[in-house]
């Protein structure tokens, strides 16, 4: 052995073993065991563990001879198995909060329940009705743990509770979260229906004057023995755990403190109870100590309840709770004393003893009745921001948003009480250096966001300001303020005469350039475009925005306006109708344009033309977003425009392509078919691709119904598509001699890029274009050579069957061209069954089953009424069965395989057998049985399971072909009909499953 394994080995038998968990069944056993595994430091596994696993092992149901459920049996192994439950929440002392914190409701429900029993409390009993004082201590006890917990939960139920991330979905699982959830909803309904009776044994509870005793595991021992051997011990006054009647009284105070407090959102008068309640509780901790508590109390969540009751009720005589900022702002806010409001605020800037979202809920009030019509609280709103910001800047938080949205506008006034606010909330003697920069940071950032000088002036000159910046700090500041703004003369040493200084024209300019940018008034641009020439004639207005953009062809022509002021009019107002235009805002768009137009008709005839094909496309655009959205004919007048567009020539007037595209477009989805093949001028389509283009597509739809030897241009068509998708071809030779094949892909040798075309057809929506540019890709995918499944479409028969030269056409551009078409088609209508199959064949070619099963049964179910009405043999061919089939193998669902065979116009026997054979299926199997018209199928499946010894599927399968419409008798109508009925369940049945 080497010296390398022999370190391993000694340090492989040095390491200490984890000694393995203790099972449950070991504590039956062994009945000193409990004890000696709860003395451990960190037992394995723990309390609260211990008690799941016995009372879940406890009320296990049992299985009579007849297989029928039954309830868990009262036997000794049963009882043992509660008793021990109850022995380790003895040793946990009963505190409620550990319990609660790790037990369920159900499992805490039936431990407590438990308790009562053995305590001797009759079931069925009302505890209201029972006088606790005359009941022996631990039975008194028991009662008090079981409501005091009844109402705990009810209160812990009103908590909003954050859900827990789910795993990994397994059924078993989740049906036991299920079942676990309706058990904790039924008891909490049930524990809610008695809370009025378990409020009144708590209530008689502080009517004793006695201390209770609570089982330990002694008295839980010496009930175990016969009831002849107690000799009385349990019920005597030094058995079990002595709690005091002070301690009792405490943690009962406390909880039905909770409990009021909780009722006071729909009665405000209980509130006054609640306060009552907590505040007895803190005298009784005061007087007594928590320390002495079996019970803990969270004295930190009491401190917030008795602050939380001192607001929620008006008391005159309670001095302490009005001095406390909570109970002080909540007076000021319901009497409407909003000047003490913001002194509060003020002072607590120094002692920051108010919480962040304190501060934030309160503002947040006061901006809700300042926006039901309050003005007199903008004040009040702006100043309470104020003293939240300082607060935040003190601590180092990033300032509110509100703040900014209140300080747009700054004013004397609030830059006054901004410095008084800063001055208040830091002491400088006393202040760190950390928080007089923060402030400094505060005022200098400031500064540098004003732009009234005199503003700047009263915050750099103040006090404060002068304290927390040093010389050469409010120097470098200035120097900042002027890069900022060259036109701002600022000297180091303050004027007298700084008030009369008139605000900077740069400020003026600024401001009417930013009305500028906003606004979309035709009018009001204008007016703004005066006032800034007249304030300058050094600025081009145009560039003001880099948002404003339009077209080149335009733009040379626009700038070459010799007049600033109707050069920037022109170019800002076609800017925003284009802009307006491109985000659907039409109304707005047209009123630019119209004023544009009107505009420019006094002075230039190019740029007027031009206006007027930018307003025919904004019309266009109206019409297909509104009433052509509905079906809705356009007007007579809008098509001729559209035609006249097209057949203009006016020489040297700048035209965009997308103009073209859009009337093209436009046409074919009105189906004017007529004038695109026989109206349209030669000239035109020799010189535009898209009225060429859209003239070959009119004149296949129209030919699509006629005879085959009328598709001369569906060839042509396919001819001009072929060159679009073709590619240029370059032989380049490498360093190494080696000449390599280049593929040029965004070179193209046709009337256009794959781009444009794919942008051009995206903008058609009559069915039959779309159907026909559809089926010319799909029959283009499949020309492929290494194509392996070919994909269906309509007409594909009207193409060519093959092309010249395979190597020139880009197979990968056609693949994703077909997909983007097929998608966009389906966004148009998402009920064409065809281009559904299209899809599905997609995904079945790309080896994505599950979704080519969901395509080919969405393909079925809209020509169907999913699937009630049979569906059309055109839609589901023998091909696509097949393709189903194929699927359905693949992902492993056999007996889907099997049904689906019935299918076919020839049942396929041998694929169906096959199918059923195999025994790993994913599917429901015998449940589908049921689905099955075929009989010799059905006769097969009863030998299969005959022979494998499955007699229930056995069973299942002679139920199915025992039916007497499957009776090989009947006549053909009833065997049509039942065969019929079974294919509706189960298709609609797969698209439950695929949907």
């Amino acid at each position: 052995m080497s010296a390398e394994a022999a370190d391993r080995e000694a340090a492989t038998s040095s390491r200490p073993c984890t000694p393995p968990q203790t099972s449950w069944f070991e504590f039956l056993l062994e009945e000193a065991l409990l004890e000696q595994h709860l003395q451990k430091p960190s037992p394995d596994p723990p309390p609260v563990q211990l008690i799941v696993q016995f009372l879940e092992q406890a009320s296990k149901p049992s299985v009579n001879e007849q297989n029928q459920v039954q309830p868990p049996p009262d036997n000794k192994r049963n009882r043992i198995l509660k008793l021990l439950a109850l022995k380790v929440a003895a040793h946990l002392k009963w505190d409620l909060d550990v319990l609660e914190k790790s037990l369920s409701v159900p499992v805490l429900n039936m431990l407590l329940n438990e308790l009562l029993c053995i305590s001797k409390v009759p079931p069925g009993t009302k505890h209201v009705d029972v006088d606790l004082s005359s009941l022996p201590p631990t039975t008194a006890m028991a009662i008090l743990l079981y409501n005091r917990w009844a109402i705990r939960t009810i209160v812990q139920s009103s908590f909003p509770v954050k859900q827990v991330k789910p795993g990994p979905p397994q059924l078993n699982v989740m049906n036991q979260m299920q079942q676990e959830k309706e058990l904790t909803e039924n008891i909490l309904k049930v524990l809610k229906e008695q809370a009025a009776d378990s409020i009144l044994v708590l209530e008689g509870a502080l009517k004793l004057n006695k201390d209770l005793y609570v089982h330990t595991i002694r008295t839980l021992d010496l009930l175990a023995v016969e009831p002849g051997m107690v000799n009385g011990e349990t019920e005597s006054s030094t058995a079990g755990l002595k709690i005091s009647a002070e301690e009792i009284q405490c943690q009962v105070c406390y909880d039905l403190g909770a409990i009021y407090f909780q009722q006071g959102s729909t009665n405000a008068a209980v509130h006054e109870n609640a306060k009552e309640k907590f505040f007895r509780t803190k005298e009784l901790i005061a007087k007594n100590g928590s320390s002495s508590l079996h019970f803990t109390i969270d004295e930190e969540r009491l401190a917030g309840y008795c602050q939380a009751c001192g607001v929620l009720t008006s008391s005159s005589d309670d001095a302490s709770q009005q001095a406390t900022p909570y109970s002080q702002i909540h007076s000021c806010m319901k009497s409407g004393n909003y000047q003490d409001l913001v002194k509060i605020f003020l002072e607590d800037n120094l002692t920051l003893s108010l919480p962040v979202q304190f501060r934030q809920s309160v503002l947040r009030e006061l901006f809700q009745k300042a926006q039901q019509g309050n003005d007199a609280l903008d004040e009040v709103c702006f100043k309470v921001c104020v003293c939240n910001t300082v607060c935040d800047v003190l601590q180092g938080r990033t300032i509110d948003i509100q703040f900014c949205q209140l300080f747009l506008k700054p004013s004397k006034e609030k830059i006054d009480f901004l410095l008084e606010v800063c001055s208040r909330s830091i002491n400088l003697e006393n202040a760190s250096e950390a928080l007089k920069r923060k402030m400094a940071a505060f005022l200098k950032n400031l500064c540098l966001g004003l732009e009234d000088l005199q503003l700047v002036f009263m915050i750099s000159s103040h006090e404060l300001f002068i304290k927390l910046l040093k010389d050469d700090e409010r120097k470098l500041l200035i120097d900042q303020m002027r890069k900022r703004s060259p036109r701002i003369n600022l000297c180091t040493k303050p004027v007298t005469s700084f008030y009369d200084i008139p605000a900077s024209a740069s400020v003026n300019i600024g401001q009417l350039e930013h009305q500028l940018i906003l606004s979309v008034d035709p009018w009001r641009i204008r007016q703004i475009l005066i006032e800034l020439h007249g304030m300058t004639s050094e600025r081009q207005f145009w560039t003001v925005s880099n948002k404003w953009e339009v077209p080149n062809v335009y733009g040379n022509v626009i700038l070459g306006i010799k007049d600033n002021l109707t050069r920037d009019l022109v170019y800002i107002l076609m800017a925003k109708g284009l802009h307006c235009c491109a985000i659907k805002d039409f109304v707005h768009a047209k009123q630019l344009f119209a004023a544009c137009l009107e505009l420019v008709t006094e002075f230039s005839p190019k740029l007027r033309q031009v206006m007027l094909n930018e307003m025919l496309l904004l019309d266009i655009y109206t019409h297909e977003a509104g009433a052509g959205v509905s079906g809705e004919r356009p007007p007579s007048d809008l098509i001729s425009r559209v035609r006249g567009y097209l057949e203009m020539r006016v020489p040297d007037i700048p035209l965009r392509q997308v103009i073209a595209e859009e009337c093209v477009a436009f046409l074919l989805n009105w189906r004017e078919n007529e004038y695109l093949t026989m109206q349209v001028p030669l000239p035109l389509v020799q010189t535009n691709p898209y009225v060429k283009l859209g003239q070959l597509l009119a004149a296949t739809c129209k030919e699509l119904p006629g005879p085959k030897e009328s598709r001369r241009t569906a060839k042509d068509l396919w001819e001009v598509v072929v060159q679009i998708c073709s590619v240029s071809n370059q032989h380049k030779r490498g360093n190494d001699g080696r000449v390599s094949l280049i593929k040029h892909r965004e070179s193209t040798l046709g009337i256009m890029y794959r781009s444009e075309l794919l942008s051009f057809i995206k903008k058609l929506r009559e069915p039959l274009v779309l159907t026909t540019i559809l089926s010319l890709f799909v029959k283009l995918h499949n020309v492929r050579e290494d194509i392996v499944n070919d994909i269906a479409a309509e007409h594909i028969s009207i193409w060519p069957s093959s092309i010249p030269n395979l190597q020139s056409v880009d197979f990968e551009a056609v693949a994703v061209t077909v997909k983007e078409l097929v998608s966009y088609a389906l966004t148009i209508n998402a009920n064409n069954h065809f281009w559904l199959i299209i899809q599905a064949d997609i995904y079945f070619a790309t080896n994505q089953y599950s979704a080519a099963l969901h395509y080919y049964l969405q393909a079925g179910a809209v020509c169907s009424d999913f699937f009630n009405k049979m569906v059309p043999p055109d839609v589901y061919t023998d091909q696509v069965i097949k393709r189903m089939i194929k699927c359905c193998s693949l992902l492993n669902c056999h007996t889907q395989v099997a049904i689906l065979c019935q299918f076919l116009r020839e049942v396929d026997y041998k694929t169906a057998f096959k199918a059923l054979q195999e025994q790993n299926s994913h599917d429901a199997m015998d449940s589908y049985y049921e689905y099955i018209w075929d009989v010799t199928i059905l006769e097969y499946l009863t030998y299969l399971h005959h022979k494998r010894g499955e007699t229930d599927k056995r069973q299942i399968a002679i139920k199915a072909i025992g039916q007497t419409e499957l009776n090989a008798s009947n006549p053909e109508e009833v065997l049509q009909l039942a065969a019929q009925r079974r294919k509706k369940k189960f298709l609609q049945a797969m698209a439950k499953l695929y949907f």
